[in-house]
């Protein structure tokens, strides 16, 4: 008679990321609310009962999938603010590590902010963005090579470095949204464009010192 062989018990950690990535995909596929904890549980092969071991409800779970990927992207534009000489470089260097991990993970982009309108979801994503503008704000305020008006001292300086971190944060975090749709684009398009709107400003300079309006992208058709 053949031996019984016993099936191994899965570690929990391991049994909590298969479930994460169950539900990252699940989250995408449908959205928050399309998608259940029965879809996710047959996605990750666990029964439902296993996923309230480790989370609480569906809203902890699409939050510490957030948490995961929020503290990635952070690390990542950390690392960034590392290189490069100039401020001008590290800024490049830090857009430039986000819309490739945008590019990287964009299941994970669209399962989690797609539905950042939805009440729901939203306190997760507010609190999300308000962790980056606070990431951004200290790389500005630590950086010696900050623009003037936000290197020179004064009562509201904190007030003008939080201004400024929070339009980077929404215009960056739009365009890597809008981008989802658009993918035919280059990733160095968006890079180049994003560099003159956040560094240089909407108008840039040409020969003899006036300035004019930044010429719009040109595109190269995708390929067939």
């Amino acid at each position: 008679m053949a031996p019984i062989t016993r099936r191994r018990r899965m570690p929990a950690a391991q049994r909590r990321t298969v479930i994460l990535a169950a539900a990252e995909s699940t989250f995408a596929a449908s959205g928050y609310h399309g998608a259940s904890l029965d879809d996710i549980a047959h996605a990750a092969g666990v029964s439902k009962a296993l996923i309230y071991e480790h989370f609480e409800s569906k809203r902890e779970l699409h939050g510490s999938l957030l948490d995961a990927h929020a503290a990635e992207i952070f690390r990542r534009l950390e690392a960034a603010a590392e290189r490069g000489e100039t401020g001008e470089q590290r800024l490049r260097s830090g857009i430039d590590s986000f819309l490739c991990y945008v590019e990287e993970h964009r299941e994970a982009w669209r399962a989690l902010f797609r539905d950042a309108s939805d009440p729901e979801v939203a306190a997760l994503v507010t609190r999300v963005q308000a962790q980056a503008t606070g990431v951004i704000a200290g790389l500005i305020a630590s950086d010696p090579e900050a623009p003037a008006n936000l290197a020179t001292d004064g009562e509201d300086r904190d007030l003008r470095i939080e201004i400024h971190a929070q339009l980077l944060s929404g215009a960056v975090q739009s365009l890597a949204t809008w981008w989802q749709e658009h993918q035919e684009i280059p990733h160095d398009v968006l890079v180049d464009r994003a560099m003159e709107f956040c560094w240089h400003g909407r108008a840039v300079p040409h020969a003899g010192g006036a300035v004019r309006a930044a010429p719009p992208a040109r595109l190269s058709s995708p390929a067939r």
